[in-house]
């Protein structure tokens, strides 16, 4: 990776934290009454996978005995790997948080009163697959995550401490004597053109999200690249539990139409899949039906749409909801539904074609249950962090509520921790920068393709050693290509590129993926081994981690 020049020092703040999401906001917020807090957005402030949240918000509401079968549930789904004091953490604290939401003007629905709507002003509580009783909020009817980030956004623009540094980009985190100290930062949106600027800080929040462009087919949105956690690994940060990535098991499969949600609350409202033959085929798989853990019903209709090992299949995949009645699924699906309707498609009427896409990362940057990272001054909470709350496979809805939690005890670690503010040069970046200076029409574009199409390929729903394999050998010569272009720009890469950094991110992250699924060779959750079909306990009820550099060293771990 190339080194770039720091162009100015913009200033010292107290606290930087990557990202806008639900994590970075909630985090931001607390940190604010303490200091000044800069809050960068690759894009504009608002779009991040919290934004495009549809699913809902898990949270125990109604005392200690729903609590305590939220955790039961959690570690159910996690498939035996659910570290069990984060969830802890996560179940408890959550009621806390959702109530601070709506006391911030968070506009949950709630009932009015007519037949089927619940009663007038009750928080309506719905239910999505693995969890045992109805708990989890929407907004909006499935609009979620927009109005948390809506309400989020509105409180911390109030706060004189809080500014935000929108079309930027984390391009280095700068260390000293061990500790990150500061940033590097890629303003890449800017009338003078792209410049990079360098910010010291008292302590560094990872909260990026996760990586869904690593792969072909994903719900996540363009700005899913695995930056924070490509930079974090590159400074020395441990991560874990990569192999796990989550397949959502039901996204639109139209030819040349993006990969969009069909959120879990639909089957959670009734929606029953239907194979090209018109069977329900999900009886054959697990007791609870459609309501199966994500992971079950992915591989479900992986194996009868999708050809088996076969990813690229077509035969057919339908989510039906024709039968029914007693709701208006327009008025409560306005989102979906109008994104449906876009395409001719009613949920009334039709046979919705579905199928798995990559949906969100159970592992990433290892933390502690207050967000500390393995590097001194960097944390992380959110999608880009793992504390093990999710273990194998993340219960439906519990990622909103883990940016709120875990993205608040991050800023109270932060406050018990962080030393006075770091002053750092502006000096000539090293070790630890993504990026270089990019020809147009330098190829990277066709590189990305060809990586997300290979995991999807090798690394995607069903797995075995041939194909791991295979999927490294593929990311290599990517990764090698990819430095034969930087290498070949000449003199003119003193700047980075905004494509180029989030290219190599995603073959850093590919990496780590592909090098973790090969060393646990057994399947769990979200991770299947045609070649290891079963669980093993006694090898593999550890957590994995995984250490950048040349050999990729994984081990497993014992939490």
């Amino acid at each position: 990776m190339l080194a770039s020049k720091v162009m100015s020092l913009v200033e010292n703040v107290d606290y930087l934290v990557i990202g806008a999401g639900v994590a970075g906001l909630r985090a931001a917020i607390t940190l604010a009454d303490r200091g000044q807090v800069l809050v960068v957005t690759k894009e504009a402030v608002g779009e991040s996978n919290t934004h495009y949240a549809q699913g809902g918000i898990a949270v125990a509401l109604s005392g200690p005995e729903d609590v305590a079968l939220h955790l039961e549930d959690t570690e159910y789904a996690g498939d035996g790997l659910v570290f069990r004091p984060a969830a802890q953490v996560l179940v408890s604290e959550g009621p806390l948080r959702v109530e601070e939401l709506i006391r911030w003007g968070t506009r949950f629905d709630r009932g009015a009163g007519e037949p089927g709507t619940g009663h007038p002003g009750e928080l309506l509580l719905a239910r999505e697959a693995a969890h045992s009783l109805p708990r989890i909020l929407h907004a909006n009817g499935d609009a979620t995550g927009a109005e948390i980030s809506r309400s989020l956004l509105a409180l911390a623009r109030q706060h004189p401490q809080i500014r935000f540094a929108d079309w930027t980009m984390l391009q280095r985190i700068v260390m000293k004597d061990g500790r990150a100290v500061g940033a590097d930062l890629l303003f890449h949106a800017n009338t003078r053109g792209p410049r990079v600027e360098r910010v010291g800080a008292r302590a560094i929040l990872i909260a990026s999200g996760g990586a869904g462009q690593v792969y072909s087919d994903t719900t996540n949105p363009p700005v899913a690249t695995g930056d924070g956690i490509a930079l974090a690994a590159l400074a020395g940060a441990e991560l874990a539990d990569l192999e796990f990535y989550q397949f959502h098991p039901t996204a639109l499969a139209l030819p040349g139409v993006p990969r969009f949600l069909l959120s879990e609350a639909l089957r959670g409202e009734g929606a029953y899949l239907r194979n090209d033959r018109g069977e329900r085929f999900m009886e054959r798989y697990h007791p609870k039906l459609e309501l199966a853990p994500r992971d079950v019903v992915a591989r479900a209709i992986a194996r009868e749409g999708m050809g088996g090992a076969d990813p690229e299949a077509t035969r057919p995949v339908y989510l039906d909801m024709r039968h029914v009645t007693g709701i208006d699924l327009a008025a409560r699906f306005p989102g979906i539904s109008r994104f449906l309707a876009g395409h001719g498609l009613s949920l009334q009427r039709d046979l919705i074609p579905v199928r798995p896409a990559a949906h969100y990362l159970m592992g990433g940057i290892r933390t502690d249950l207050s967000g500390r990272t393995t590097v001194a001054g960097l944390y992380a909470a959110g999608e880009a962090a793992c504390t093990g709350v999710h273990g194998a496979n993340r219960l439906a809805s519990n990622s909103l509520l883990e940016g709120l939690v875990f993205g608040a005890r991050a800023a109270e670690a932060i406050l018990a921790d962080a030393p006075e503010v770091s002053r750092i040069e502006a000096v000539e970046a090293g070790d630890g920068a993504l990026g270089g200076a990019l020809n147009p029409d330098s190829g990277v574009a066709a590189l990305v393709r060809d990586l997300r199409a290979a995991m999807w390929r090798n690394a995607g729903l069903l797995r075995d050693e041939t194909l791991l394999r295979s999927g490294l050998k593929e990311q290599e010569a990517i990764g090698e290509r990819m430095r034969e272009i930087t290498e070949s720009t000449g003199p003119n890469r003193d700047l980075p590129g905004r494509a180029l950094i989030e290219a190599q991110s995603l073959i850093a992250v590919a990496r780590a993926i592909l090098l973790s699924a090969l060393a646990r060779e057994e399947s769990r959750g979200a991770h299947y081994r045609n070649d290891f079909p079963k669980r093993d306990d006694a090898k593999f009820a550890r957590h994995s981690v995984f250490s950048a550099g040349a050999a990729g060293d994984v081990r497993f771990e014992q939490w």
